[in-house]
């Protein structure tokens, strides 16, 4: 493996903001036509073009959870092509990508067509905000708190209802996630144990029990996509570990995995710390945003990563 292989960061839900990828789209012919290709691909299911709303809101449409996530996705993919259009999936060390980024990072990968992975992450989109809206989820970001101190968290604050540790994003950030009551005691729980609570304004409780009904829905359209092996590492959220990229049941293991990711926790700091000490190259944070290189440096300082939430002027 060449240390001047990229090895990329693909941004999951939370980095959306009003014009994200506008300025990949105007400065790049390659960017252009990856949301052209969306555009007509997905029609007006949205109300409006996907690239419009990107580009010029409403905030309240792109922050909705069945827009978002093609929206990043397409942003995402748009700024590899922009930066990377002659780069083979053979070429990149490895991807990763937080929660829905891990189909981005699938995608870059050559596991998953570029219709095929909008087609998911739409549907993904639409399951959970369903499941959201037909439960009264919440989930709440720990600082300071370890693994294990977030389960303890959960242990003491759950009662009857739900609330596991849903996002392990970097040492001492960690989220909780479940039923809205026993996230209101977790923020008292936490209080209790000296650590720092914060409710999240999310649509419901993913990455927990409560979304069990999109899992099953992401279950029927993976069993009807076709996924071939990946053609460089890509990180699992699920296990910390790289994806298996070779046997006859490497798509029915990506398809379990990814099924999983929806009710487990995404171990994005396991993730990184694997790459970090696994594989080598340049790291590059894909367009919107810059939430993965600012957890990088919590996860190891050493490890520089470059954004493009734009192009370089």
């Amino acid at each position: 493996m060449s240390s001047d292989q990229p090895i990329i960061l693909c941004p999951g839900q939370g980095a959306q903001a009003i014009g994200m990828g506008k300025a990949w789209f105007d400065a790049s012919p390659d960017a252009a036509r990856t949301f052209g290709a969306a555009d007509e691909q997905l029609g007006d299911r949205f109300g409006a073009p996907l690239s419009q709303i990107c580009f010029e809101g409403p905030a309240e449409r792109l922050n909705r959870t069945d827009v978002a996530q093609p929206a990043l996705f397409v942003c995402a993919v748009a700024s590899f092509q922009a930066l990377f259009n002659d780069t083979e999936p053979g070429d990149l060390a490895a991807t990763a990508g937080l929660s829905l980024g891990e189909y981005t990072a699938l995608h870059l990968a050559g596991a998953i067509s570029f219709a095929d992975a909008l087609e998911l992450v739409a549907l993904r989109g639409r399951a959970m905000q369903d499941a959201a809206e037909a439960s009264r989820g919440s989930m709440v970001a720990l600082v300071g708190a370890t693994e294990d101190q977030a389960k303890e968290l959960c242990d003491r604050a759950r009662e009857r209802g739900v609330l596991v540790p849903a996002n392990l994003n970097a040492p001492g950030q960690v989220v909780v996630s479940g039923d809205a009551d026993a996230c209101a005691r977790a923020v008292t729980v936490a209080a209790e144990m000296s650590l720092r609570a914060a409710p999240l304004e999310v649509a419901g409780a993913f990455h927990s029990p409560l979304m069990a009904p999109a899992a099953e829905r992401l279950a029927e359209a993976l069993e009807k996509t076709s996924i071939d092996p990946p053609r460089c590492l890509v990180m699992s959220n699920v296990t910390g570990q790289p994806h298996v990229s070779e046997g006859d049941e490497v798509a029915a293991l990506i398809r379990q995995r990814l099924v999983e990711q929806l009710t487990h926790p995404v171990r994005w700091s396991d993730d990184c710390q694997w790459l970090a000490a696994n594989a080598e190259g340049a790291w590059h944070e894909l367009a919107p945003g810059k939430v993965l290189s600012g957890l990088m440096r919590r996860i190891n300082r050493e490890t520089k990563v470059t954004s493009h939430d734009a192009p370089e002027s």
